[in-house]
């Protein structure tokens, strides 16, 4: 591979794994064969996954960025003998120590006992020559190299309507161009990890394609809020309803419950509808904690203004008395 694996990616030599992970996945998004049926789209995306394969691995990329070009030829090349293309300017005692010789070497590290030629067979699998032009018997390691990958996998956030995820239910998205569908469990949890197989990127060399991991965001919803296993509703209500008491239909997951507002109920006040929550896979359903608003009109005329000192007077109260910094 003569072009630099930090160029393909895109991104520094200093980049962090975070860094080329990111960079891996929008670009095997952009050249994904699936989108690109061209021959340049599909090298390109070859690369890259070649690319990701080397840079994050802590001990491929240290080789790497040591050795550069030798590091691919030590990878897949081969040896030659000597030829052009072989392991010139590449010192193996850096790599392997000095005590990594032939037969009868009595230093530590690596010891091949059919000196070079088994140690070449033994690296790159019998695919290369030694230097006496032995060939090697390491086929079935040739043959494992060049097995089929699975693809990469690819993360995808979801962003569901509250409703959807409490409930559950099939759900239609793109990822790219492609459109997919995935039935959402009921109740399913802020954060949870969905796992769509064989729905990420396409392998390199013909094997079966990797994962989709979906991960579950739920978008806002005008009235109810999310609390775990709760759900929160604002419910407002007007002056006589507090004062008086009153029965309202609320919605919930389950259908229309009533609740019973008890007379004289202070705005701020919170009602708790057991079981009226989000469903549990493991356990019962959570609750719909109501939070009572108490709502004046925008305008009141002299009567009822009258009617209200009148109440004030006949209901005198001291509310903030002990109110204290």
């Amino acid at each position: 591979m003569a072009e630099d694996l930090y160029q393909t990616l895109g991104v520094a030599r200093n980049a962090s794994k975070d860094e080329i992970k990111k960079a891996h996945r929008k670009l095997a998004i952009k050249f994904h064969p699936d989108k690109n049926s061209g021959k340049d789209a599909q090298e390109k995306f070859k690369r890259i996954q070649e690319a990701y394969d080397v840079l994050s691995d802590d001990e491929k990329r240290a080789a790497y960025d040591r050795y550069g070009k030798d590091f691919e030829k030590i990878r897949g090349g081969g040896y030659q003998g000597g030829a052009p293309g072989g392991f010139d300017g590449l010192d193996l005692e850096q790599i392997f120590g000095r005590g990594g010789g032939g037969a009868g070497g009595q230093g530590g590290g690596f010891n091949f006992e059919g000196g070079f030629g088994d140690f070449f067979e033994q690296i790159l699998g019998g695919g290369g020559r030694a230097p006496g032009g032995r060939t090697g018997g390491g086929r079935a390691r040739t043959a494992q190299a060049r097995a089929p990958q699975k693809g990469g996998n690819i993360r995808h956030e979801l962003e569901l309507p509250l409703k959807l995820a409490v409930r559950g239910g099939e759900t239609e998205f793109y990822l790219g161009d492609e459109k997919l569908a995935v039935t959402i469990p009921p109740g399913v949890a802020e954060g949870a990890k969905m796992r769509l197989r064989q729905q990420g990127a396409s392998s390199p060399n013909g094997g079966e394609r990797g994962d989709l991991i979906l991960v579950i965001k739920t978008s806002p919803h005008k009235h109810y809020r999310r609390r775990g296993q709760n759900l929160e509703l604002t419910l407002p209500i007007s002056i006589s309803e507090a004062a008086l008491g009153t029965s309202v239909d609320v919605p919930t997951p389950s259908g229309v419950v009533t609740l019973n507002v008890p007379a004289g109920s202070s705005g701020g006040r919170k009602l708790r509808l057991k079981g009226q929550g989000i469903p549990s896979q493991s356990g019962p359903s959570g609750d719909l904690i109501v939070q009572l608003q108490i709502k004046l009109p925008e305008s009141i005329d002299e009567e009822s203004k009258e009617l209200l000192r009148q109440f004030a007077a006949n209901n005198p109260q001291s509310l903030r008395d002990d109110l204290a910094f």
